[in-house]
């Protein structure tokens, strides 16, 4: 090594070293689990201020971006309206991807679809005076460790709850990721009841840094069950009663939403 370039990588290594405390590095650095592959989200939601509005763009993706993203290799597209709405508010869409590259190189494949173009025209054209809605608000994640594919449910009646976990700081929100990857809380979970549909570390987005993920559930009494059944679990207690894992130290906010699928939604 040429002895400009030693120094310079001396200087990287000396100020990530100073910035970042040893013990949090050595969780952050944590091997990944040899040939995992990780998935990609992106999490869109629609803000509609009317039915008109709303009906353009159910339409559009049952119609146009649904199939067309389909054939692309973006399955298993879920759509979804809030639970209980207090009027004409938003719709939320999750558009897997299987790698970084799909999520970039999609737009370009979409307009090179001119059956995609035709089906989506009432949308893609619409105007400022009557716009397809007000605003689009998208993040994108990468997929965890240790539920590295979206899992889609049984199709029957249910209930989604989509959580957002912020943290004070990225070091912070890379223990709350470790605290469901490693220390296990995915797996209590799924014994409990807690069916995840994906786990996701915000890569771009609104609300930085945090974590989402989605559950479902049959109904709103069997999601009061397991969340309780979950908080009087052995093993969560232990994992929660860790310092390093305090609420205190790693989260400063939770936000959830809870979901019910459109009826062309594939998830």
């Amino acid at each position: 090594m040429k002895r400009r370039d030693f120094i310079q990588a001396s200087l990287i290594t000396g100020t990530v070293a100073t910035l970042i405390p040893q013990a949090s590095v050595a969780s952050v650095s944590k091997p990944m689990q040899p040939n995992t592959t990780f998935e990609y989200y992106e999490l869109r939601t629609y803000i509609v201020k009317n039915g008109r509005q709303r009906k353009l763009v159910e339409d559009y993706f049952q119609q146009a971006a649904i199939p067309a993203l389909n054939k692309i290799g973006s399955k298993s597209i879920g759509v979804f309206t809030e639970y209980l709405p207090q009027g004409f508010t938003k719709l939320i869409v999750l558009i897997p991807y299987a790698s970084l590259t799909d999520f970039i190189e999609a737009p370009q494949k979409l307009v090179k679809d001119t059956a995609y173009l035709q089906a989506a025209a009432p949308y893609l054209n619409a105007t400022a005076i009557e716009p397809a809605y007000e605003r689009i608000e998208s993040s994108l994640f990468k997929s965890f460790a240790q539920m590295p594919a979206l899992e889609v449910p049984e199709k029957k009646p249910r209930l989604f709850e989509l959580r957002r976990y912020e943290s004070p700081s990225e070091i912070t929100g890379k223990k709350k990721i470790e605290m469901f990857n490693d220390a296990g809380e995915i797996t209590i979970f799924k014994r409990v009841g807690l069916t995840p549909v994906f786990f996701g570390e915000a890569v771009i987005g609104s609300h930085l840094p945090n974590l989402t993920y989605m559950l479902v559930f049959d109904n709103m009494e069997e999601h009061d069950q397991n969340w309780k059944k979950f908080g009087s679990d052995p093993e969560w207690k232990k994992i929660s009663s860790m310092p390093e894992y305090s609420d205190e130290k790693i989260l400063s906010g939770i936000t959830r939403t809870f979901l019910v699928p459109t009826a062309f939604s594939q998830i």
